[in-house]
């Protein structure tokens, strides 16, 4: 018995389709299984947190006590000076700024606390897409609307080519740059443009910032909304929120923690929404949290893995695939020479290599066409020695397809 039928409008998760699609293959003894499906960080903790998790005597006082839903003056603090420092804008810690339980929660939860729930309303998302946004759209009464992440425009959205209509009934964007799965990475002009038309059109951003600290040019590091927002003199981030996290940043995905940032007036309907959605991060997970966000060490190094392994795999990677460099984030997003499935089946069972095929990660648009058609995402989180025998097998499987 289901009592929600917007349950029914769900697809399955792109994992749970992998999982069905291989259910029956015999990979290659020859080869040690490598996943490189799951963007899941497998760098090390920074060890300041896992020792700040582990005091005995403040984990018996923390556990002691119910957390606050607005997190605490220390986590807030810590995050609106990393803001200030990382992207150069002012945010008041106590009216701008809200700690959540991971991106993943936040941002689902957003919509049903934003969302008006009436007939004919939008969500813009991009596509291919974190299917998490559509999931939210969908579960609050809204209908997505899937802007292609097209190649031959370097995977960026084109806002100029959405329709009026389709703006008109917008009450949401979802916006991520760095851009999982294609790792675009919208430019200071496109994010002002589309605060442009949030204002013209009355919707509200919601950007998915949380690979922003995995980069490749120090010299042009991803922007931020909210910079962008105050760069047009909208200090206060009107219709802006900022959505980050731990789990990329500083390898820490099983913390859980991240944070809402932004138009102070939507954040105080967020709050009084996640009050009652009792979802208050635990107390040492917050102490730790403001750690990880005052520290910028580990972050440096940590990106530095990841230019290690993306230079080492490329190197084996091109010429034998139309090698596409992303701005940001640890994915290739790499076009097969066929179709994704049977890619992604074959390079299973010939070299016991997990990749996620880019048709589960997109939808059909209005010409029936799935951008993340013939493309697979290789999530490079493995150590550095694991990536390379993997971009070698790639690459013997790509040799394998081109022999006549």
């Amino acid at each position: 018995m289901t009592f929600n039928p917007m349950l029914a409008t769900l697809q399955q998760y792109p994992f749970e389709r992998l999982r069905a699609l291989t259910a029956d293959v015999t990979p290659s003894p020859d080869h040690p299984y490598i996943a490189l499906t799951l963007g899941e960080p497998k760098h090390a903790p920074p060890e300041f947190v896992v020792a700040a998790l582990t005091n005995a005597d403040n984990l018996r006082r923390d556990l002691g006590a119910y957390p606050l839903t607005r997190g605490t003056d220390e986590l807030r603090a810590a995050i609106a000076e990393w803001l200030g420092t990382r992207f150069d804008v002012a945010v008041d810690a106590n009216a701008q700024v809200l700690p959540v339980n991971g991106t993943r929660e936040a941002l689902f939860a957003f919509a049903q606390a934003t969302l008006s729930g009436a007939d004919g309303s939008r969500v813009v998302m991009p596509n291919p897409f974190y299917q998490i946004y559509e999931g939210a759209a969908l579960l609050a009464g809204a209908q997505p609307y899937f802007l292609d992440n097209d190649p031959a425009d370097g995977y960026q959205q084109d806002l100029d080519n959405v329709p009026a209509a389709v703006w008109r009934d917008t009450e949401l964007v979802y916006l991520c740059s760095p851009g999982n799965p294609t790792g675009q990475v919208a430019s200071m002009a496109t994010l002002q443009q589309l605060i442009e038309l949030a204002h013209a059109h009355n919707f509200v951003i919601a950007a998915d910032e949380c690979y922003s600290e995995l980069y490749f040019d120090d010299a042009a590091p991803p922007a931020s909304l909210l910079a962008a927002s105050a760069a047009m003199g909208n200090r206060e981030f009107e219709r802006c929120v900022v959505f980050h996290s731990l789990s990329k940043r500083s390898n820490l995905p099983g913390l859980r923690s991240g944070f809402v940032a932004g138009d102070p007036n939507l954040l105080a309907d967020f709050l009084l929404y996640r009050t009652y959605h009792g979802c208050a991060m635990s107390h040492h997970h917050q102490h730790a949290s403001a750690l990880a966000w005052r520290d910028e060490e580990h972050v440096i190094a940590n990106r530095s893995l990841y230019r290690r392994k993306f230079d080492a795999v490329s190197e084996i990677l091109r010429g034998a695939y139309p090698l596409h460099q992303p701005g940001g984030g640890f994915y290739h997003w790499l076009p097969t020479p066929m179709d994704d499935q049977d890619f992604a089946l074959g390079l299973l069972r010939s070299y016991n290599v997990a990749v996620m095929p880019g048709s589960y990660l997109g939808r059909p648009n209005a010409s029936g066409h799935n951008p993340g058609t013939n493309h697979v995402r290789v999530a490079w989180v493995a150590p550095l020695d694991e990536c390379v025998e993997a971009a070698t097998r790639l690459r013997h499987y790509a040799e394998t397809l081109t022999r006549p």
